[in-house]
């Protein structure tokens, strides 16, 4: 399978001021395979330590920080020479060795041409209690689900990615029913890559839910064993809770949903223990399109999002049937997929703050607004053929200085106010 992350490692491997690179990303997203799949591409040999099951190996960091004496440990426990410019380390699950992030300072200090790459699926976490991050010293790269272009590869379908990607409008548009068929696949299998690969050989969708519900598992089984025991039972509240909350007519995050009379301040924890293990995004509320948006942010409104459509399907026990008949795909849980989509997507393109816009008296709501380069995309997503856009067209009339965005069903269109963008090419816009 082709992961455009790749592409990413290559540059930070040839750049001149190379730091250690730190690999985000929850469980299951296929970091591992992308690291060895790079060492074995890109260098002559690599040596792939993961700090979860090489427990003998977990304290070499913790006598000193000295590159050299790591390295001729290293050496000696998988009998291979570390050269330089010719091996990748790769450190997996980097947060389980004390000392290992701190250490990455020093071979950026020491051993600059060593390539070394870190990730964990417990990363996120770690540096929430990190009191000795070497902050300035690494780069980052957080990888996700594979994108709908990736699953489309995955499964030969490389000349509609390049229509899509080159945004061949006119070609797409006699090709629509094609990508809205291979898009309802997408919503059922998202794109955990070990989900796609058992679609992409057996087109089976009973053992594509097998596999996501072995997912889920591990995620549970996570909560047990790295979550805090105080807020474990509120984690699985939280988590559980996905679907019902993007299921209301307004995906407003209510507490009450959780349990009878829950409050913020018990809650609060959890969500940052979901969101730093990277199961859940959370996209706030701002209540103006003005620069920066962050500076508008309404801290207490936001709505959660799981990390895959695939999983939210599966979370939600959609059935393979709901997938062939008509469009019920796109208005299952009052359009929740397509949103899920939607967000997905324009964070695999490297967006990393969402938001969404609501006006005080609530009567208008857009489910995206993000900026980029000093543009401000107001962004109302249509899961249904039914185009009529009140709340665009009351944010229009409110800031008619910014273009508008909807993404739907139907084909692109660009009006003077407003462009209609197909769901399945909704990253040409800030690609």
């Amino acid at each position: 399978m082709e992961r455009k992350s790749e592409k990413q490692l290559w540059n930070w491997k040839d750049s001149k001021n190379r730091k250690p690179l730190l690999i985000f990303g929850a469980r299951q997203v296929g970091k591992t395979w992308l690291m060895k799949k790079f060492g074995e591409k890109a260098f002559q040999n690599h040596i792939y330590v993961n700090f979860e099951k090489e427990i003998a190996l977990r304290g070499i960091f913790q006598q000193d920080y000295s590159p050299t004496r790591i390295i001729r440990i290293l050496e000696t426990y998988f009998n291979q020479t570390i050269v330089s410019g010719k091996t990748l380390l790769i450190l997996d699950e980097i947060q389980e060795a004390k000392g290992a992030l701190t250490c990455l300072k020093y071979f950026r200090e020491e051993m600059q041409e060593l390539h070394v790459i870190g990730a964990g699926s417990l990363l996120g976490i770690a540096l929430e209690k990190e009191t000795s991050f070497p902050v300035g010293q690494v780069t980052f790269l957080n990888m996700f689900p594979m994108d709908f272009c990736e699953f489309l590869l995955a499964i030969g379908q490389k000349k509609l990615v390049e229509a899509i990607q080159d945004q061949e409008w006119e070609v797409l548009s006699p090709l629509r029913q094609t990508s809205i068929a291979f898009l309802k696949q997408y919503f059922y299998v998202g794109g955990m890559p070990e989900a796609v690969l058992t679609y992409s050989e057996s087109e089976n969708y009973h053992q594509v839910r097998e596999v996501q519900t072995a997912i889920l598992q591990s995620y549970e089984q996570d909560f047990s064993k790295h979550a805090p025991t105080e807020i474990i039972p509120r984690i699985r509240m939280i988590w559980n809770s996905v679907v019902s909350q993007l299921a209301k007519e307004n995906k407003k995050f209510i507490y009450g949903i959780l349990k009878e009379g829950a409050r913020a301040k018990d809650f609060e924890q959890a969500l940052n223990w979901l969101e730093n293990y990277g199961l859940i995004y959370r996209i706030n509320r701002t209540n103006k399109a003005n620069f920066p948006l962050a500076a508008y942010t309404d801290l207490q409104a936001f709505k959660i999002y799981s990390l895959d459509v695939g999983l939210l399907s599966a979370l939600g026990n959609l059935s393979a049937k709901t997938l062939i008949e008509s469009d019920r795909m796109f208005t299952e849980f009052k359009g929740a997929l397509t949103e899920q989509f939607v967000l997905q997507e324009l964070k695999c393109s490297g967006i990393k703050q969402l938001f969404y816009w609501a006006n005080d008296s609530g009567s208008a709501e857009l489910d995206f607004v993000l900026e980029k380069e000093n543009v401000i995309y107001p962004i109302e997503v249509k899961s249904s053929e039914n185009l009529k856009s009140k709340s665009l067209k009351t944010f229009s009339l409110k800031y008619p200085e910014i273009h508008c965005y909807r993404t739907s069903l139907s084909d692109y269109r660009k009006e003077n106010w407003m462009t209609n963008i197909p769901i399945f090419g909704i990253k040409s816009l800030v690609d």
